[in-house]
């Protein structure tokens, strides 16, 4: 585990949203006394609807056994399950895009290795099968040879 694990996190964190929940409250509770009353009544219908959202949300959550598929309002699909939930196949899961990525690092390096050692092989033969013997190509003169355009080396 890493040092920055703590189980006990997950308990904080609702705290602190509790906590911050209840001062945006109090300040909100605060102006509402300049508020007319027809905004105040949609404003009460508005919280109660809310508060059984998310009391139906919490039973469910509660109740599921395992994670499921959700539809988020944005129309996108969303893995719904808590932590704990899915067990070794969502660790291994988590694994498999790091593994894939290191089996691919591999693969190309093996590949580039491959090709380096093809490349010296076609070098080696074709100073093998030159009319020249090998010791012609590390003469300096043989260098400078090479370096004159084609028809001065008379």
């Amino acid at each position: 585990m890493s040092p920055s694990f703590r189980p006990d996190r997950g308990a904080e964190l609702d705290a602190r949203v509790a906590r911050y929940g209840l001062r945006v409250a109090a300040r909100l509770a605060e102006q509402t006394e300049n508020l007319p009353h027809d905004v105040l009544e949609r404003l009460r219908v508005a919280r109660e609807q809310a508060i059984e959202r998310t009391r139906s949300a919490r039973k469910a959550t509660r109740s599921e056994a395992a994670p499921s598929v959700v539809v988020v309002a944005s129309g996108s699909l969303a893995l719904a399950g808590g932590p704990g939930e899915g067990g070794a196949w969502f660790k291994f899961a988590g694994w498999v895009p790091i593994l894939l990525l290191l089996a691919g690092l591999l693969l190309i390096q093996d590949r580039y290795q491959r090709e380096q050692v093809e490349a010296a092989a076609e070098i080696d033969a074709a100073l093998l099968a030159d009319d020249l013997p090998p010791s012609a190509y590390s003469d300096p003169g043989f260098s400078e040879f090479l370096k004159l355009p084609i028809g001065t080396a008379d």
